[in-house]
């Protein structure tokens, strides 16, 4: 995988994110785009970024009714982004019709239990006693089922999900936290080290970076540490 670590652009202008990309001279890194900012620009910003030549991961998290989400599909793939993603919760049906939908050069990413929910959040909001790493295993299965090129799921997870899928099934971790960073809204949180010795394929990872005082050398250094 070229493409091992995201940064979330959290911001809610593009003005903003191009801004904080002035940071990164000479290069390119591949950035994610969250609900906040494609909400604040649209397509619009997602063409400018690919124009300038930046690998786009657009995470969404689509969740609807099978037919919903292939239409949405539709649309998506004449945005040119590299990567997407779609709740694992929606089910097997809702997520091969993405993949039926999907352009042939876009992964897709399956979330499974958010990175911010704790093992007691997710049994008391889902009225369930799984423990969390059964029911991240069973989802990921799920997504491998349907087609779906990888997970999002915590660095926690990464290994359980490498037991019980293909080799090549991304595991792609958020919720990356430096060994003397805050944790902010994240409960099961990894540094890049962890995620890498896990099996984690890539990394996503937003405010140790974006919120730097230096995040071009920040990104450096977390690309030294996973890589």
């Amino acid at each position: 995988m070229t493409d091992n670590l995201f940064i979330a652009l959290d911001f809610t202008a593009g003005g903003q994110a191009l801004d904080f990309l002035k940071h990164f001279k000479g290069i390119r890194p591949a950035v994610k785009v969250g609900m906040a900012l494609f909400y604040a620009t649209g397509a619009d910003f997602i063409h400018e970024l690919r124009q300038e030549g930046y690998p786009v991961f657009l995470d969404l998290k689509l969740f609807d009714i099978p037919n919903t989400v292939a239409a949405s599909m539709i649309s998506i793939n004449r945005l040119d982004v590299q990567f997407l993603t779609l709740h694992a919760l929606g089910g097997q049906k809702m997520l091969a019709a993405a993949v039926k939908e999907k352009a042939e050069n876009l992964k897709l990413l399956a979330v499974t239990q958010l990175t911010s929910l704790s093992e007691t959040e997710i049994q008391q909001t889902q009225m369930t006693t799984v423990q969390v790493g059964k029911s991240v295993q069973h989802l990921a299965k799920i997504a491998e089922s349907a087609g779906m090129d990888g997970t999002i799921s915590s660095a926690q997870e990464a290994d359980l999900i490498q037991q019980v899928t293909g080799p090549n099934f991304l595991k792609v971790t958020p919720g990356i936290r430096l060994a003397d960073g805050q944790r902010d809204d994240q409960s099961r949180i990894a540094t890049p080290a962890y995620a890498k010795d896990h099996g984690a394929n890539a990394l996503v990872i937003g405010r140790p970076i974006t919120q730097a005082a230096d995040p071009l050398a920040v990104y450096k250094k977390i690309l030294e540490d996973f890589t």
